[in-house]
């Protein structure tokens, strides 16, 4: 599943496309994205980035934007999106296991970038897209009739 989603974002990146003055050289690209999908579940930060292709984080980050017209932190956020909306459809891992598969540091973040990407919250993107999803939100393991929880 991984494969199939570098292998499509490395194939965006190789699509012929006007040259751009000022971006990075292919090989450097493909080193950027490469580490970006290999740590897609991880924290991975600019820098780390920027010292992979031997740039200063300033000039990778101008770079990186000429070259895909995001900045590196936008390509990782869609990337992430992506990977969730692959793990939605094919798996039947929470929302909150989703997200951290994801790198989002909680499911509350994950739900509110994915919700400003989609237009839609993960869950009900979850019952559109995914068939026999019911439209039902899990319920909390609820105490036994009779049974009191201490507050």
């Amino acid at each position: 599943m991984a494969h199939f989603q570098q292998t499509v974002a490395l194939a965006l990146s190789s699509e012929s496309r006007t040259p751009r003055i000022g971006g990075l050289s292919p090989q450097r690209e493909r080193r950027a994205k490469q580490l970006i999908l290999d740590r897609l579940g991880e924290s991975l930060e600019v820098t780390e980035l920027a010292e992979a292709c031997s740039l200063s984080r300033s000039h990778f980050s101008r770079a990186f934007k000429c070259s895909t017209g995001l900045s590196p932190q936008d390509w990782i956020r869609t990337q992430r999106i992506a990977r969730a909306k692959q793990l939605i459809r094919l798996t039947h891992l929470s929302l909150t296991q989703i997200s951290l598969e994801c790198g989002f540091c909680d499911q509350a973040h994950f739900c509110h970038i994915f919700t400003r990407s989609e237009g839609i919250s993960p869950f009900a993107w979850r019952c559109r897209e995914v068939p026999g999803m019911k439209a039902e939100r899990p319920q909390a393991t609820a105490a036994p009739v009779g049974i009191r929880l201490a507050v």
